[in-house]
């Protein structure tokens, strides 16, 4: 795999990566003061409504991004560039009228949800201040899906960073200022944050396609001319490359709708009352999911910029490139993935006592759990773009479903168990992903014929990982009594990626040669060099 081709796929994750993180800041800017203005109860509103959300825009957007990122870029790779466009333009317009369906779907039937179905009725008017966002997404994830095949990730990265930014301002400004009327008035105003994200974002994306009108006509023009395609032909293709995909991407918010729907029914059959229920749900899937999901943020990154590379490599049969390429984003899930796990089990309790003071120390117990899910979490989404990009988007959607039918088991018998309660709903989720990754592993392994190298896929980052873990829960214990929970917290991560940094390069888990593949890589090296940590 040439130089120029690793670097592509890496600074198209770097790029997502950052935006990712500054997402994931604003989000935290978001969820925290949102908890504390609407407390738990209000939150448990909010995450009624929410999941409902995420499940029809899952239905509407997901299958249709990475369709166009996969149709796109491997057209382009044949240099028909006529070919992608249109493909983009047929698929809008799809995104388009599924957008209108399911926006004016839940219009009518939001009251009927959350009323009988969810039996949290007050709930509904958080429901309801979702609907435009329905509308909108789908639009804005065509416009992300046709860039990233493009391979410019770019305008999805801005579009995002505006999206968050918008939703913070308007959700936390619109909770502030409905919340005297009532906890399920802030909740409302919370999740109208979605929407003004929504708008926001979609804003962005289409300034930066018009800006971008005169460079895209002249490309066009200057393209060589293929034969035209049936749109019969590219409807076909796009549903073989979306269908799975969709059905697999409903199986994580599926997941999330097992417990908003069983949870809280079984904490009650457990002996808990429905106010207790409510408030355990809002801590498991408001707070600890919340933080597990955090790590997503760069291995989602890897994911999505994965597609398009391997698509087009798969496209021009250069096996030896899909290999290589499918090895550099599994290795990179799990150097990112094995820290962030062990990170946040050891510090489980501290975090919740830092961001979240008001709630119960059991919380940390509850993602202590969860955290482990973490490493197995960043793998699905690494080897599901590669069975995506070389056609068997199918394979994790079983996979999933397998991990999900775990789950509901799990879930239905543990969290009746009144010691175990809200904890048997964590330990389900753990366990489903564990189940959909090993099984991923070995479809990925089949039908591309890799070899792991156990010392530098395995040995070493857990190594790496196990010495992290252990230096930054001394440190906490050790400075905690002195300076209190907050700064100890605080400083304990703080020594924690200082000390998993070096010791990547002392246990060489990362070498020269990975260095010089990142973007910049040779002012990394240098920098490095002068720090002594590599030499």
């Amino acid at each position: 795999m040439s130089e120029e081709k690793k670097s592509t796929f890496l600074k198209g994750a770097v790029i997502l990566g950052l935006a990712g993180v500054v997402v994931k800041i604003l989000g935290a800017a978001f969820r925290i003061p949102i908890t504390w203005i609407i407390t738990s109860e209000g939150l448990g509103y909010y995450q009624t409504a929410y999941p409902i959300y995420v499940l029809l825009i899952s239905i509407a957007t997901s299958g249709f991004p990475v369709a166009i990122s996969k149709m796109v870029s491997a057209r382009r790779a044949l240099g028909d560039n006529r070919g992608a466009y249109r493909v983009f333009k047929i698929i809008f317009m799809i995104l388009l009228g599924m957008g209108v369906i399911t926006s004016t779907v839940m219009l009518f039937s939001a009251r009927y949800i959350v009323t009988v179905m969810l039996q949290n009725p007050k709930a509904y008017l958080a429901l309801l201040m979702l609907v435009p966002a329905i509308l909108l997404v789908p639009v804005m994830a065509a416009f992300r899906g046709y860039f990233q095949g493009l391979n410019n990730m770019n305008p999805s990265a801005i579009s995002q960073i505006a999206e968050q930014f918008a939703r913070v301002v308007f959700g936390v400004g619109l909770a502030l200022i409905f919340v005297p009327k009532g906890l399920e008035y802030g909740a409302a105003g919370a999740t109208f944050g979605a929407t003004a994200g929504a708008v926001c974002g979609l804003s962005v994306m289409l300034y930066i396609y018009y800006k971008n009108k005169t460079t895209r006509n002249n490309e066009l023009e200057n393209s060589p001319v293929f034969p035209r395609e049936k749109t019969a032909d590219i409807l076909a293709e796009l549903i073989t490359i979306a269908l799975p995909i969709i059905i697999g991407a409903l199986v994580m918010p599926t997941m999330n709708t097992i417990d908003l729907a069983l949870v809280m029914r079984r904490l009650v059959s457990g002996g808990f009352t429905h106010a207790q229920a409510n408030t355990m749900y809002a801590q498991l899937t408001g707070i600890a999911a919340t933080l597990i999901n955090l790590p997503q943020v760069i291995t989602g990154a890897i994911a999505i910029s994965l597609v398009p590379v391997i698509s087009s490599a798969y496209a021009v049969n250069d096996l030896k490139r899909t290999r290589d390429n499918t090895n550099l984003a599994i290795r990179l899930s799990l150097l990112i993935g094995l820290p962030c796990a062990v990170g946040l089990f050891v510090l489980a309790t501290p975090i919740i006592g830092l961001l979240y003071p008001n709630e119960p120390s059991s919380v940390g117990g509850i993602l202590a759990i969860m955290s482990i899910g973490v490493v197995f979490l960043s793998l699905i989404q690494s080897f599901t773009s590669v069975l995506q990009g070389i056609g068997k988007a199918h394979i994790p959607v079983l996979n999933l479903f397998i991990g999900a039918g775990v789950k509901f088991i799990m879930t239905y018998v543990l969290t009746a168990i009144p010691s175990l309660n809200v904890k048997g709903a964590a330990i389900s989720t753990v366990v489903a992903y564990i189940v959909a990754a090993v099984l991923d592993y070995f479809s990925v392994k089949k039908y591309l014929g890799l070899k792991f190298s156990a010392r530098d896929f395995l040995m070493r980052p857990l190594v790496t990982a196990g010495i992290m873990g252990i230096i930054t829960r001394l440190v906490y214990i050790v400075i905690v009594p002195v300076i209190g929970n907050s700064i100890a917290t605080l400083m304990a991560v703080a020594v924690g990626g200082v000390v998993y940094v070096v010791t990547l390069f002392i246990t060489k888990t990362i070498t020269r040669e990975d260095l010089q593949d990142l973007p910049k890589g040779k002012n990394i090296i240098g920098k490095l060099e002068k720090m002594k940590l590599l030499k």
